[in-house]
C-alpha cells in the first residue's frame, strides 16, 4: 500500500498551474518558438491521442465491471500517460503556431463577413463544443489526480465515488477533443 501522504496541495497546484499556463500560452502575445521540427501534423496527433484515451477509458470501465483490476489499472495509467503526452505536444504546437479560426478559409487569421456566412451555424456548434472541451479539460485535472491518488492509497470506496464523476468528464474531454479537431481541420 502506498504511504498515506496528503497530496492535496501538489494536486491543487498542478491543477491550477496547467490551465493558467495553457491560457497564457494561447491568450498572451509571445514570440513563436521553433521546436526544430515540422509541427503541422500535431493537431492530428492530438486527435489520435484523444481517441486512444477515449478507447482506454471505455476499456477501463469494461475491465472494472468484469473485476479485471490489473487491466483496469493499466488502461487508466496509460490514459494518463497519453494525456501528459497530449499536454506536452499541445504546448509545443501552440508555442510554435498561430491559432486557427473556424471558418478562416483564406488562412489570414481574420474572418470576413463572407467566411462567417459560409461557415454558417456550424461556427456556433464548434464554439459550444470547443468551449465545453476547454473548460472541462481544466476541470478534469484535479479529478483525475485525486481519483488516482485514492486508488494508489487503496481507498477504493472513495476512489469509486470520485471515478463516477471523473470517468464521464474525462471521456467527454477526450471525445470532444476529437470532435473539435474534425470540425477545425479543414481550416489548418
Amino acid at each position: 500500500m502506498m504511504k498515506q501522504r496528503n497530496l492535496t496541495v501538489p494536486i491543487l497546484a498542478i491543477s491550477i498551474a496547467i490551465p493558467l499556463g495553457v491560457a497564457a500560452l494561447i491568450m498572451l502575445p509571445h514570440t513563436r518558438i521553433n521546436p526544430g521540427f515540422n509541427t503541422s501534423s500535431l493537431p492530428l496527433f492530438h486527435a489520435i491521442l484523444n481517441s486512444s484515451t477515449a478507447i482506454l477509458l471505455l476499456a477501463s470501465l469494461y475491465f472494472i465491471k468484469h473485476q479485471r483490476i490489473r487491466a483496469h489499472r493499466a488502461a487508466n495509467l496509460t490514459a494518463v500517460v497519453l494525456s501528459v503526452i497530449f499536454l506536452i505536444s499541445y504546448v509545443i504546437y501552440h508555442s510554435s503556431n498561430p491559432s486557427v479560426r473556424f471558418g478562416d478559409i483564406n488562412h489570414d487569421g481574420l474572418l470576413s463577413a463572407g467566411e462567417k456566412l459560409q461557415a454558417g451555424n456550424m461556427r456556433y456548434v464548434y464554439y459550444v463544443v470547443l468551449s465545453s472541451h476547454i473548460i472541462l479539460s481544466g476541470v478534469i485535472i484535479p479529478f483525475v489526480l485525486f481519483t488516482l491518488q485514492k486508488a494508489f492509497q487503496e481507498k477504493f470506496i472513495q476512489h469509486k465515488k470520485l471515478a463516477r464523476i471523473t470517468w464521464p468528464l474525462w471521456l467527454y474531454v477526450a471525445v470532444s477533443g476529437v470532435a473539435v479537431y474534425w470540425m477545425i481541420s479543414p481550416y489548418y
